[in-house]
Formats: C-alpha cells, sequence, structure tokens
C-alpha cells in the first residue's frame, strides 16, 4: 500500500506530465496575454474589436469545452486542410498533450490579458508623454518603459492564474494525457482503492501549489525591490 500497490512510479510520471503541461503554457500564456492586451488598448479599433471579442468568448466558454473542441474539431480541421493542400487523403493525429496545451494557452492566455491590461493602465500615464516627447517610438516605450515595470503589477495576477493553471491540467486527462488525474483514476480503478489513489493525487497538487506560491511571492518582492510601500 505505502508504494501505492507498485504503481508509485506510474503517479510520479503523472507528476512530471503535469509540471510538463504548466512549464509549457505558462511562457505560451503570457506571450498570449500581451498581445491581447495590447490588441484592447490599441488605438486602433479593429484590434481593440479582436481583443474584446477572444477574451469574451473564451471566457465565456468552460474549459472542458474547448479542450474537446481543440482535440477533436481541430485535428479534423488539420486534416482536411492537409488533404486539399496535397490533393490526396491523409490522416493526421495531433498529439493530446499539444491539443491540451493549445486549449490551456488559450484560456488562460484570456485571463492574463486581463491581467496586463490593467498593469499597463498603472504605469504612470506621465512617463508615457515623456518618452514620447523624447523621440521614443511606440515600441521603444514599450520595451524601455512599460515592459520593466508591467511585471511589479502583473506577477499577483499571474501568480492567481498559474495556481488555477495547475489545478485546470487535470481536465486534460480526458483525452487521454496521462498526467496526474488520469493516473490516479486508472491506479484506482485496477487496484480497487480510490480513496488511496486520489487521496495522494490531491497531496501532490497541493505540493505543486504550494512551491509555485513560493516561487512567485519570492519574484514579487524581487519585482517590488526600491519601491517605497505606504
Amino acid at each position: 500500500m505505502f508504494d501505492l500497490y507498485g504503481r508509485g512510479w506510474q503517479m510520479l510520471e503523472g507528476g512530471l506530465v503535469t509540471i510538463q503541461l504548466c512549464l509549457t503554457v505558462l511562457p505560451l500564456m503570457i506571450v498570449i496575454g500581451l498581445l491581447g492586451a495590447s490588441a484592447k488598448l490599441s488605438q486602433f479599433r479593429s484590434l481593440r474589436i479582436i481583443g474584446e471579442s477572444y477574451t469574451v468568448i473564451i471566457r465565456g466558454i468552460p474549459e472542458l469545452l474547448i479542450i474537446l473542441l481543440i482535440y477533436f474539431g481541430g485535428t479534423i480541421a488539420v486534416q482536411n486542410f492537409v488533404s486539399w493542400f496535397s490533393g490526396e487523403e491523409v490522416r493526421v493525429d495531433i498529439p493530446a498533450f499539444w491539443s491540451g496545451v493549445a486549449a490551456l494557452a488559450l484560456v488562460q492566455g484570456a485571463f492574463a490579458s486581463e491581467v496586463f491590461r490593467a498593469a499597463m493602465q498603472s504605469i504612470p500615464v506621465g512617463q508615457i508623454e515623456a518618452a514620447t516627447a523624447c523621440g521614443m517610438t511606440p515600441a521603444q516605450i514599450f520595451l524601455r518603459i512599460k515592459l520593466p515595470q508591467l511585471w511589479r503589477f502583473a506577477l499577483p495576477g499571474l501568480n492567481n492564474l498559474f495556481q488555477v493553471l495547475i489545478k485546470d491540467t487535470a481536465l486534460i486527462s480526458v483525452v487521454g494525457v496521462e498526467e496526474i488525474m488520469r493516473k490516479a483514476a486508472i491506479g484506482a480503478g485496477t487496484e480497487k482503492a480510490p480513496f488511496t489513489f486520489y487521496l495522494v493525487a490531491m497531496l501532490m497538487f497541493l505540493a505543486f501549489t504550494t512551491v509555485s506560491l513560493f516561487v512567485f511571492n519570492r519574484l514579487e518582492k524581487r519585482a517590488a525591490r526600491g519601491i517605497a510601500r505606504a
């Protein structure tokens, strides 16, 4: 029982897959969030409409439904495109892992865009006006003025999103990705010990969230260096 009926290593493998999912989605979430926030704050109306539509639609659809749509619908769409481009019937299988990554990145990116939008609006307008008066281009203003300060305002929100991301990886088990919940479900069904396996899964998720909280708290303190506190 203490080695989970010989399935302890399988649970650890599931934990590694969960970590891989989180670390793969995180940079994509940040990039999508920055693009979405930039679009919502753009001076061009078309970009603002695109940014607003993206966040409203994605945030209004359950994560599980998006995962299923990308896994099944995305496979069919890619298969039809490749078949049309090559002129012959071609079978394409998108790995479940990358379907899950795409779905979680889209979902978390929509929420991250709101975090980054609020962070960008927290930067004093006077700094932007001073940079413009100095002759900086919009790209230079973003890289030299906004981006270095952005993280200090955005990290608390990103911290919350990453905690949600860790827990949302459990949804990927529905498409066959063998992360923690998938391994726990297999062990619980095979060994007839659901409480044991799901308890271990709970403890593993709790350990991951605790470690990530510690890391983000350290990053927040580092980003706030030199900032006077009230």
